[in-house]
This record gives structure tokens, C-alpha cells and sequence, in this order.
């Protein structure tokens, strides 16, 4: 399988710096391919991602995109390395490959498309499930979750360039992550690592080191997480797709503080309140 990060030269120049030429040397990057998913044979979608994870991110992206309910959908899934790019190539349980049916579309995406195979407004802004998890977190468990992810992101800290996502749970901390050049691509790596684990969303808390939009709701309502933590600012939208959701929806978090935009009973903010 191709490697997640290239170790490459560069030249590299500063203000300041003397001579014309630059100084010589090297950097690591990410890498960036062309994964393509299929399923019964014919090509979904093709986004540009990190050749890492794969089979997470074909399971966790049927899930969150609801082509399938759960993994049992999945009857068979093929890494397929060909010259200009992957292909994950999975069959479906046959109720679901007749729901595909319906809503099939070959779709070329950027860097993480954010919502595949959609053909319709409506289908857009659908609805998200319903999070009815009943959570409380005082400010510093949401603290210690971005911290922690912080220190898990082995791949941005060599190339200060890719996404993670996270799931946090009070009881056990950091449990997995994953990361990618696509934000969305990270998630739905996350949400299949932790299907093909056996573990839900429902308990903890998704951490998200990008801004949060409305299909990073869709998704992480998918999963049944009822938090979702990010250290970037949310969309309008996403605000009001988290209140529909019932999701609490934390975003601004640095080392010092955070931000709530939805659903703030989650938050014990009275339980850190006489802490020096």
C-alpha cells in the first residue's frame, strides 16, 4: 500500500536569508490519491485522500453517507491499488444495494467531497438522526480531549498538513484516531474504525482539529455521538443542523477555553466553577 507521508527536497528561503540559491533540503508531506468507492461494481465517488486507513474509511463513509445501517451491509470489500490511483471496492447485503439504486451517481470530488452521490436538495439537508444521549462534561474533560488529540496526530506532526478526528469517551479518554488530508475523510475513517470495533458514537465525543459544517453533523449524527468538539468555528447551518440533531456542539476549543453553540446542558460549566 502507498505510504500516508513522502519524505521530499525543497528549497527553502527566509526574510533575511543570504544568497540567491535557498537552502537545500528536505520535508515530509502527505500523500494524496485518487481512492475510488464502488459498490456492486460501479464507481460512487472518488475523492482525493490519504492512502491510510482504507478499509475504515469505505466502511465509515457507508455508514455516514447511510448506504448501509450498520457493517453487516457490507458483505465483501476489495482494496484495489492500480496505477493512477485505489479502489475500495465493496457488495452490498441486497436491500441495501436496491436502496443505492435509487440515488446512484458517479461523483468526482475534491479533497474529501463533503456530500457524494446527492442529487437533490432535499437529499442535501436531510434530516439527521436524532442524539438522545444523555452526557455531561465539565470544562476540563473538553480540555483534556483536545489536548490529547493534539498529542495523537502522528502524521500532521511530521507534515503540519492533514486533519484528524477523534472520539473521546469520559471513562476512557482518547480511544481512536484518524487522520487524512480531507476532513471528511478523516471522519468517516473514524466512524469505521470505531463500527468495525463494535463501538458507537453513543457516550463520547467527536473531536474535530477542522471548522465544522453541516455534513460533519450529518456525520457524526450518524454515529449517535452526542458531542461534537472542534478547534475551529462552526457554519451557521451546522448550528442549526446540531439543534435539530440534538447534538451539543462545542467549537473555538483551545488550551484556554472553547465556545458553545448547541445543546449546552451537556456542559457542567458549574463543575469547574471554584477550580484555582
Amino acid at each position: 500500500m502507498r505510504p500516508a507521508v513522502r519524505d521530499v527536497a525543497r528549497l527553502r528561503w527566509r526574510g533575511g536569508a543570504r544568497g540567491a540559491g535557498g537552502e537545500a533540503g528536505r520535508r515530509r508531506i502527505p500523500e494524496e490519491t485518487a481512492v475510488a468507492i464502488a459498490y456492486q461494481g460501479s464507481t460512487y465517488a472518488v475523492m482525493m485522500a490519504t492512502p491510510g486507513d482504507l478499509e475504515d474509511f469505505a466502511v465509515g463513509f457507508s455508514l455516514t453517507e447511510r448506504i448501509v445501517a450498520d457493517t453487516a451491509g457490507i458483505e465483501a470489500l476489495d482494496i484495489v491499488e492500480q496505477d493512477l490511483g485505489i479502489e475500495l471496492r465493496m457488495w452490498l447485503a441486497a436491500p441495501d444495494a436496491a436502496a443505492l439504486a435509487d440515488r446512484r451517481r458517479h461523483v468526482a470530488g475534491p479533497t474529501g467531497c463533503g456530500l457524494c452521490g446527492i442529487e437533490s436538495l432535499e437529499e442535501a439537508m436531510r434530516s439527521p438522526p436524532a442524539v438522545a444521549q444523555a452526557m455531561r462534561l465539565p470544562p476540563s474533560a473538553i480540555l483534556a480531549a483536545v489536548a490529547a488529540l493534539e498529542a495523537a496526530q502522528p502524521v500532521n506532526h511530521a507534515t503540519h498538513a492533514v486533519h484528524a478526528a477523534g472520539f473521546w469517551r469520559p471513562d476512557r479518554g482518547l480511544v481512536a484516531v484518524r487522520e487524512d488530508v480531507g476532513r471528511h475523510n478523516a471522519l468517516d475513517k473514524l466512524a469505521g474504525a470505531l463500527a468495525r470495533d463494535g463501538m458507537s458514537g453513543a457516550g463520547g465525543a467527536v473531536l474535530l482539529t477542522s471548522r465544522v459544517s453541516i455534513e460533519m453533523i450529518q456525520k457524526a449524527a450518524a454515529i449517535a455521538a452526542p458531542v461534537v468538539i472542534a478547534v475551529s468555528a462552526p457554519t451557521a447551518l451546522a448550528v442549526r443542523t446540531a439543534e435539530a440533531a440534538g447534538i451539543t456542539l462545542v467549537a473555538v476549543a483551545r488550551g484556554d477555553g472553547f465556545e458553545i453553540f448547541s445543546r449546552s446542558d451537556r456542559i457542567a460549566l458549574e463543575a469547574d466553577a471554584h477550580v484555582a
